[in-house]
């Protein structure tokens, strides 16, 4: 066999996937050990027989990898998770009512599981455990009937999904996934502007039939890897400038402790969407967008940001608005690399900082400025 082929086949023994940074890592392990404790709790106690709970723990413990680690997953949504694990316990406990035989009732249970999960539409990893399980523990289950497969485990699962969605929310993350006609960030209907692709939800779903990824990846996640994509092509395809080259440098900048009365005359007087915030020494602290202003607990009794009032326990300066978690970029930054962030993120000016401290800015304006001028050199 050649060394390169031999090479290849040894990579394709590794890793798969991306590497999994650590907190996102501890974010899932948390949030399945909570979820499997509640919904394995709930399994234990209206089981009639402990072993049966602890049966259960195995399967819902499969089942949270996948709500918790890989909520994105077409097979982790709540329709394959609910109705795959049920109809798999269905399946094995009719199965086990005309097969005797352990060695061939297992293999049938999961077997003829999985064709039925394929057929609900509902194909869920998990439910093969469930499946097995059912034929492993026959004798104890037999005697509950069909009713084993909603209590505990329809209703197990439900609750395990109902906390992997709550606690989806409550740490930053979506679950169930996006669907391809829902609202944007901005409330209305049309898509983000970086997933207008022209291309109809029927046809993204024929391109994920026709690469046999019907079971890995959903519609609208589709859209914004090929906006992704896209961006980041484009990005190579520009001319080599730096940050420094078409950033702002005469900067209006604004203390942490500057009322925000002041920072809404200043947004007024000067035009501005953002200004930066910086504390001693001239140290980059955080951006105010005029958005902060307007999603903050101020009010709007007249026309233009300058005839701001607060509300009672409203918000009273800058470093109680800013934006401190947003991209930075160094001077010498291709204008390349500022694609992306100003396209994706909800944030229209990028900080270019040295060390500590600010020197620039360049927002949306300036970067379509100079990519309007390359067109019209290379035209």
């Amino acid at each position: 066999m050649p060394p390169a082929a031999s090479h290849s086949r040894l990579r394709a023994l590794g890793p798969s996937v991306a590497a999994v940074p650590l907190r996102e890592a501890l974010r899932a392990g948390l949030g399945a050990a909570l979820g499997l404790a509640v919904a394995a709790g709930c399994a234990l106690a209206f089981s009639p027989d402990l072993w049966l709970g602890i049966y259960l723990i195995a399967p819902f413990g499969a089942s949270s990898v996948l709500l918790f680690a890989a909520p994105n997953s077409p097979l982790a949504q709540p329709w394959p998770a609910i109705v795959g694990n049920t109809v798999a316990a269905l399946t094995a406990i009719l199965v086990c009512r005309f097969v005797a035989d352990p060695l061939l009732c297992v293999p049938l249970s999961v077997g003829l599981a999985i064709v039925v999960m394929a057929l609900c539409r509902a194909t869920h990893p998990p439910g093969g455990a469930v499946a097995m399980t059912v034929a492993l523990g026959a004798e104890r289950i037999a005697p509950l009937g069909l009713s084993f497969a909603l209590v505990p485990v329809a209703a197990g699962t439900a609750l395990l999904v109902l906390i992997a969605a709550v606690y989806a929310r409550a740490t930053g993350r979506r679950y169930p996934f996006r669907q391809f006609h829902e609202p944007n960030p901005n409330g209305t209907t049309d898509p983000p502007a970086v997933e207008r692709l022209g291309l109809t939800e029927e046809e993204l779903s024929d391109i994920l039939v026709r690469y046999r990824q019907s079971l890995n990846l959903g519609v609208e996640d589709l859209a914004r890897l090929i906006a992704a994509a896209e961006i980041q092509a484009a990005s190579h395809r520009t001319d080599v400038q730096t940050a420094a080259d078409i950033m702002s440098r005469d900067l209006v900048t604004v203390g942490p402790r500057t009322p925000l009365r002041d920072v809404a005359g200043l947004f007024a007087h000067h035009g501005f969407t953002s200004l930066p915030v910086v504390g001693e020494g001239g140290r980059f602290l955080g951006i105010i967008f005029q958005l902060h202003l307007i999603a903050s607990d101020w009010a709007l009794p007249g026309k233009g940001l300058g005839k701001l009032l607060p509300r009672r326990g409203a918000a009273s300066c800058a470093a109680d608005v800013m934006q401190a978690d947003l991209p930075t970029a160094a001077p010498e930054t291709p204008i390349a690399a500022l694609l992306p962030p100003l396209a994706t993120h909800r944030t229209d000016a990028v900080p270019i900082l040295e060390g500590d401290g600010i020197v620039g800015i360049v927002t949306q304006t300036d970067l379509i400025a100079a990519l309007a001028r390359q067109s019209l050199q290379a035209g």
